[in-house]
């Protein structure tokens, strides 16, 4: 295993997916892999995932926008799957170009993507005060912990349809006005029912904002579907970016502590309008420990000095909210069932450089409760709460590794720890990360160096 070189192979199409509760370094991944393919795909998720890019010193925080857009000769895709705060991405392709991205016809948005307006974002926070205010009365907590940038009320209206509006909408004002005082006038009725004192949506100024929005953004927006099954006829590569994580699924996650959309790579199909065939290989992307913001259970949270250290170590603050993500051991229960409801073929462990230093690490490789004992995870909040990790230790390494250039350079302990990882997840290692830069990547012989941008 080696860092990454450079290769003219044809690569499958592939989805990179994480493992976790989200934050594995997905952007790193999907930038790496960006060399090798012609298309990125986003799917699902919409302004509440983050991902970063760390190139020559640079660091590139993308919310919306695919991570591959770095490379001015690939085509990036916002597919229909996902959710778009038009404002949020005009300021995120407005402060690309600032920095010198070329962020022109390389920018495709699905004209079938639903729209997350102003009042979504107020739902948002209104929800998450009510439900915290239940739990102040003795109640359990039902807080989600959203980033509250109205990304649940948005997929709540795409269900409800006659309310929701899309990013096509945005190019026929007189559409987009009809709609928003349907919208707008239920919306004033929810928010008074929750207490919430503030001025009614108003539609007619809402359709003057978006319009404009949709004016800035009409030469980006396309029918998604057909475009992605044209370039896959003329046989073009491509890889497709997961936000969010497994864990964080709508159906498969640690359910109601999830996010809205189905961002395991079985969003893929419904979120592009592919036929999941079409995905070859699937690389899931996991940290050498693991990490959780917002509420839900989470077994193996260190609420100690050990916990404080990785913290700071990883930077683990949000990319989207800055708050501080919990902390704990990594849990390979969890990944293993994330890698199998993925179909992970391959695993990037990403971070492990933030380990050195630590005398001793430690896995968990099953649950137990009372006299229970199960190494299967169980995906529902409730079910989950209570079970206590069972962890076999392993030996640390005092050494750091950002310069390691090879996985037989790793100190052996490091070494050991990945080999044991493989054997519980039952999937090959085949990235490691090794630091926040591009290059600080170890490969197997399988993977190569993509170009620099």
């Amino acid at each position: 295993m080696n860092r990454l070189h450079a290769s003219h192979s044809t690569p499958p199409h592939t989805a990179v997916v994480g493992l976790q509760w989200g934050d594995e370094g997905k952007g790193k991944i999907v930038d790496l892999l960006t060399a090798r393919h012609d298309v990125i795909v986003r799917y699902n998720g919409g302004a509440n995932a983050g991902h970063t890019v760390a190139v020559a010193g640079e660091r590139y925080a993308l919310h919306l926008i695919p991570s591959g857009i770095l490379y001015s000769d690939k085509t990036c895709v916002i597919g229909n799957g996902v959710v778009v705060d038009p404002e949020k991405l005009l300021e995120e392709m407005a402060t690309l170009r600032g920095r010198g991205i070329e962020v022109g016809d390389n920018l495709k948005v699905s004209n079938r993507a639903h729209l997350v307006l102003p009042y979504h974002k107020e739902q948002d926070a209104a929800y998450e005060e009510f439900l915290a205010a239940r739990s102040g009365l003795g109640e359990a907590n039902a807080a989600i912990g959203t980033t509250r940038r109205g990304i649940g009320p948005a997929y709540a209206d795409k269900v409800r349809r006659s309310t929701a509006l899309r990013v096509g909408d945005l190019l026929h004002p007189e559409r987009l006005r009809s709609r928003l005082e349907i919208s707008c006038g239920l919306r004033a009725a929810e928010m008074a029912a929750l207490g919430v004192k503030a001025p009614a949506p108003d539609p007619v100024d809402l359709t003057e904002r978006f319009a404009a929005f949709g004016a800035a953004l009409r030469p980006h927006i396309t029918d998604s579907v057909y475009l992605l099954h044209d370039l896959v006829a003329e046989g073009r590569s491509l890889l497709f970016e997961g936000a969010n994580a497994s864990l964080l699924d709508i159906d498969h996650g640690t359910y109601p502590f999830v996010t809205s959309s189905n961002c395991s790579s079985l969003g893929i199909p419904a979120g592009t309008g592919l036929p999941g065939r079409l995905v070859e290989r699937v690389v899931g992307i996991m940290k050498s420990y693991s990490t959780r913001v917002g509420g839900g259970p989470f077994p193996t949270e260190l609420l100690d000095e050990t916990g404080d250290r990785i913290r700071e170590r990883g930077r683990e603050y949000g990319t989207t909210t800055g708050r501080p993500r919990r902390c704990g051991w990594l849990d390979v229960v969890a990944v293993r069932y994330a890698a199998m409801i993925c179909g992970a073929d391959a695993l990037a462990c990403t971070l492990l450089d933030v380990l050195s230093g630590l005398d001793e690490l430690k896995i968990c490789t099953a649950y137990r409760r009372g006299g229970q004992r199960t190494e299967r995870f169980l995906p529902d909040a409730e079910d989950l709460e209570g079970w206590v990790p069972e962890y076999e230790t392993l030996p640390g390494w005092s050494e750091e590794i950002v310069d390691t250039s090879d996985r037989s350079g790793l100190p052996a302990n490091a070494q050991r720890y990945l080999e044991r990882i493989e054997e519980l997840v039952g999937v090959p290692i085949e990235l490691v990360g090794v630091g926040p830069e591009r290059n600080q990547t170890l490969a197997t012989s399988a993977w190569r160096d993509p170009p620099g941008r």
